[in-house]
């Protein structure tokens, strides 16, 4: 076993990879980027060197200081992780060539499945099931649309290094086609350093199913089951399951022969995925092999009990698998939602920051349920623009997959994080909807139920009482620690108000107290508007960003923020401001003018900080709803601007090569 190894990689899944080499009793090292200073895979390891500025092609990508930090430690292997150099074949090779071990395949295997166009190749020369496609290279926009228009739309149009949604284009036309090829081409170039696409058939109605491969050198291959990672947006991952709700044994036993059968093809050694897309008939066709440590790891974990992480290290040292195919069990259900640092109600783009609070739910055993919180950040960490924006991976095990669902709504209530856009309401109102819960899902889920993008609900029936009841026991531990405040004065007669109105927003919600006692723990007993009786019980304090306690027969957490004269309160994705008031300053309320935002609908507004690529119209220029107005580059990714109607452009406001904030009024219109 090694005594020593580096991981060559940051935030969660450093953490990750150190965790498990604590357990084993291995030595770690952990290499930062000047930005990374400060962050927790620093401090969690043994030994920590610097390998450059905070450019990732100036650090995390530089095989040479990778190397050169191996050599200064000591260090006898590398853990990859997942992205950076995990999948680079020469990095691997020029590790073997220093006496280095990398932790994961063969250089050959990583080349094999890292060409997408030879992968797929493969697939079919071993038997594995193909999507009907053009798998040489694509020439230009005009090749571009005859072979599109030969294999019939809808087509994809993918980068053949790509991967994480980059490079990958739908077209369902010949214009969309000629489109989608020189963004997917320009994408691709800018992020692989490769441009060349291919083009398949485009499944509709689609599931993206995967299977988890383990390898050993001595020929042992077998599989752990699927994953389904259906749920997605630009075609990268937000929550995933296992196993899938869509899967029978059969077609499971069927999916995890054909992985095997493609990683021994390729002679492959290490944890690997096999990634299928589904259709609705349950016909199965191979996608691509990551050739590394999947994002999504965690929830395989959770139901087999295998840690994939020991099984790479113990592999790469030369050990034999000590797991056979009859000794892999299914146990129970696991979800992983990707808490990410993204607006959600601006169509999930980035978001920058500190995290001036972050606060996860404790994990562990909770009744049935079980959570774990992979992450690689603290309360005071920076989420920059030089990297991905995830924050953490919120994992929950129950025995069956409504019991998961339920322990992951209640996790993420628990959640607590301020300072930047989170898409935790998302996850949350994603936790309650009708389709997810009934496990009908589609990679094409989010643009689907979500087609004008997706805004914070405010509470429902079953979340109006709620709402009521905290902002009412909130108020009155309010006033009563005023109240105990010397010097004041008009104290306190000693008698509780009986009436209250609660203002949900522009809604007033009457409710009454029947009795209580206004302390820590507090105990309400309330009647609502319709005669609905409740009965509350806390030990919340104030100023806590949470509050917890139980309202009828329910366990409730509530997310609860200062506002202006109330208090921001949000349930199980709802939110709402809230303001608690006697029913006289009620009726004057009512009377009160409300204030409009101001109107921004004729301006183009930049949704994230960027980087303008191109600017398409002039001022003076007629544009048709749908033609594209700007191109801004964030996180590697090409944003495409369009019209949302016909108008005239009447100012633009950038340039090619201009930094903007989210915000920025890129052009105006009329």
């Amino acid at each position: 076993m090694f005594r020593k190894i580096l991981i060559a990689n940051r935030g969660e899944i450093a953490c990750r990879v150190i965790r498990t080499a604590q357990k084993l009793g291995i030595a770690t090292v952990a290499v930062y980027s000047e930005a990374d200073a400060d962050a927790m895979h620093v401090d969690m390891a043994d030994e920590a060197i610097a390998i450059g500025p905070a450019q990732v092609s100036q650090s995390y990508l530089s095989a040479e200081r990778i190397i050169a930090a191996c050599k200064e430690t000591g260090a006898e292997a590398v853990h990859p992780g997942y992205g950076f150099l995990s999948e680079n074949a020469d990095f691997c090779a020029n590790l073997e060539k220093q006496g280095i071990v990398f932790i994961g395949p063969e250089p050959e295997a990583i080349r094999a499945m890292g060409d997408k166009i030879a992968s797929k190749k493969i697939a079919a020369e071993a038997g594995v099931s193909t999507v009907p496609g053009f798998m040489d290279l694509i020439e230009n926009a005009d090749h571009a649309v005859k072979i599109a228009t030969q294999i019939g739309f809808p087509v994809m149009i993918k980068a053949s290094a790509g991967g994480g949604g980059k490079g990958l284009r739908i077209a369902w036309d010949e214009a969309e086609a000629r489109e989608g090829f020189e963004r997917a081409r320009s994408e691709a170039a800018a992020s692989f350093g490769d441009d060349r696409i291919f083009i398949e058939k485009f499944i509709e109605e689609p599931r993206h199913i995967e299977i988890q491969v383990l390898a050993d050198s001595y020929g042992h291959c077998i599989h752990l089951g699927e994953r389904e990672c259906s749920i997605q947006r630009r075609n990268q991952k937000i929550v995933e399951e296992a196993p899938s709700p869509f899967l029978d044994e059969e077609r499971r036993e069927a999916m995890g022969a054909q992985a095997v059968t493609l990683a021994r093809a390729v002679n492959y050694q290490s944890a690997g995925t096999v990634e299928f897309i589904v259709d609705k008939n349950k016909k199965f066709y191979f996608l691509e092999m990551n050739t590394r440590l999947q994002v999504e790891h965690p929830v395989t974990e959770l139901v087999t009990g295998i840690d994939l992480v020991e099984q790479m290290i113990r592999v790469a040292a030369g050990e034999r698998l000590r797991i056979g195919q009859d000794d892999v069990k299914l146990h129970g259900w696991a979800i992983e939602s990707r808490l990410y640092a993204e607006d959600p109600t601006r169509n999930f783009l980035p978001s920058t920051g500190r995290l001036t609070r972050y606060r996860p739910p404790r994990e562990g055993r909770s009744g049935n349920a079980e959570i774990r919180n992979d992450t690689g950040v603290a309360e005071g960490s920076e989420i920059s623009m030089f990297y991905d924006p995830m924050i953490a991976k919120l994992c929950t095990w129950a025995p069956d997959r409504l019991g998961a669902i339920e322990a992951m709504s209640g996790a993420l209530d628990r959640v607590v994080i301020d300072g930047i856009a989170h898409n935790i309401p998302f996850l949350s109102a994603l936790m309650r909807h009708p389709r997810w819960r009934e496990g009908r899902l589609s990679t094409s889920f989010i643009a689907e139920e979500y087609p004008n993008g997706f805004s914070i609900p405010k509470p429902d029936d079953e979340g109006r009482p709620i709402f009521c009841a905290v902002a009412l026991a909130v108020e009155l531990l309010h006033r009563d620690r005023l109240d105990r405040l010397s010097g004041r004065l008009a104290p306190h007669s000693g008698g509780i108000r009986r009436d209250w109105v609660v203002k949900l927003d522009e809604d007033h919600m009457p409710l009454s107290l029947v009795e209580g006692v206004v302390s820590v723990p507090i105990e309400l007993d309330l009647t609502m508007a319709g005669g609905d009786r409740l009965t509350l019980c806390s030990s919340w304090r104030p100023g806590e960003p949470v509050w917890e306690g139980t309202i009828g027969s329910r366990d409730v957490a509530v997310q609860v923020r200062p506002a202006l004269n109330g208090m921001r309160l949000s349930w199980q994705g709802m939110s709402s401001i809230a303001r608690v008031m006697p029913p006289r300053i009620a009726e004057l309320d009512r009377l009160m003018p409300v204030k409009k935002a101001p109107d921004t609908s004729n301006m183009l507004i930049c949704p994230m900080p960027g980087v303008v690529v191109s600017v398409a119209v002039t001022k003076g220029q007629e544009v048709r709803a749908g033609e594209v107005l700007a191109v801004v580059e964030a996180m590697k990714m090409e944003n495409v601007l369009r019209a949302e109607r016909d108008c005239t452009i009447t100012a633009v406001n950038v340039a090619p090569g201009d930094s903007l904030a989210v915000d920025a009024v890129i052009m105006e219109f009329a």
